[in-house]
């Protein structure tokens, strides 16, 4: 299962995450989503755990929860949408 964990402290590691979602099963990645630019971490990030059970329990039982500061967000991530590509060559 996906996870999508959002309100996340700036300072928090994938180390960090990891260990948080291994209390409750075994994690299988972790992606902390950064800005292209800068590099700096956005606040959120996904987590993918094979047991849809224990995501499912790490779901429940860290939503709302604080960690580094900050009380996080997390539910199960949705597929991410198809947008439709922007041209900008089309300006003449």
């Amino acid at each position: 299962m996906q996870i999508y964990v959002g309100n996340m402290s700036y300072g928090t590691t994938e180390e960090s995450l990891t260990t948080l979602f291994s209390q409750y099963g075994e994690v299988s990645s972790v992606k902390l989503i950064t800005d292209r630019d800068t590099g700096r971490a956005k606040g959120f990030g996904f987590i993918s755990m094979d047991d849809d059970s224990a995501a499912s329990k790490a779901i429940e039982e860290l939503n709302g929860k604080e960690f580094d500061g900050r009380t996080l967000r997390i539910n199960e991530a949705k597929p991410k949408e198809e947008r439709p590509r922007r041209e900008f060559n089309n300006r003449y």
